[in-house]
């Protein structure tokens, strides 16, 4: 792996998130990069930061319950990133940056929000319009966390409502597959997949 030049929350870090949110057109302004807190490239090597990550995207064919699908897709656009890792989801997140990649370039989340904006755009062209929010002050990722908790219950909830015998399809998802080669799972109503982002919605 080589050195780390920045690590963003992880198990030592009690603050950090990934959210993303579906918004009405006129609310979000394509390719747009809100940085509050220190930038990447802002702080001395082997800093460990809070993070706080919102993706807001819109579309005249997304509605609310891509936005989990929209969520656990940071994690596999993140490690086709060349020096940058990304593991666990939610409230949970650990991102780790090499000080290769730091050096060639990768030294600001405007650089990393590009390139998330290319790979949302190309996989999923129902997104017309995405910007990006990262976070790295500690109180405001508190802050904005908690009410982050609060949308992932009510999302919850209402997958908890739905049951197996109620819909006709069933999913598969292979998201896993960057560090899980052989594994698929299998989303029911009932059934979430292993990693707890994917749900039937």
């Amino acid at each position: 792996w080589g050195e780390t030049q920045v690590e963003l929350g992880g198990p030592k870090m009690d603050a950090k998130f990934e959210l993303a949110l579906v918004k009405p057109l006129d609310q979000v302004e394509d390719g747009k990069v809100t940085i509050i807190g220190p930038d990447i490239g802002g702080v001395p090597e082997k800093t460990t930061l809070p993070l706080g990550i919102i993706i807001e995207a819109a579309g005249q064919k997304l509605d609310k319950d891509i936005e989990g699908v929209i969520e656990r897709r940071i994690h596999m656009h993140s490690n086709f990133v060349e020096g940058l890792m990304h593991l666990n989801q939610r409230y949970d997140i650990h991102l780790r940056l090499r000080s290769k990649s730091f050096k060639k370039g990768l030294n600001s989340f405007h650089i990393l929000a590009k390139i998330l904006q290319r790979l949302y755009k190309t996989e999923l062209p129902i997104v017309e319009k995405i910007q990006f929010t990262f976070i790295t002050d500690h109180d405001k990722v508190k802050e904005t966390m908690s009410k982050a908790m609060e949308i992932y219950e009510t999302r919850d909830a209402r997958a908890r409502g739905l049951k197996d015998e109620d819909v006709k399809e069933f999913y598969g998802c292979a998201l896993c597959q960057s560090f899980a080669p052989s594994h698929d799972c299998v989303i029911t109503p009932q059934r979430f997949a292993n990693c707890g982002a994917m749900s039937w919605f």
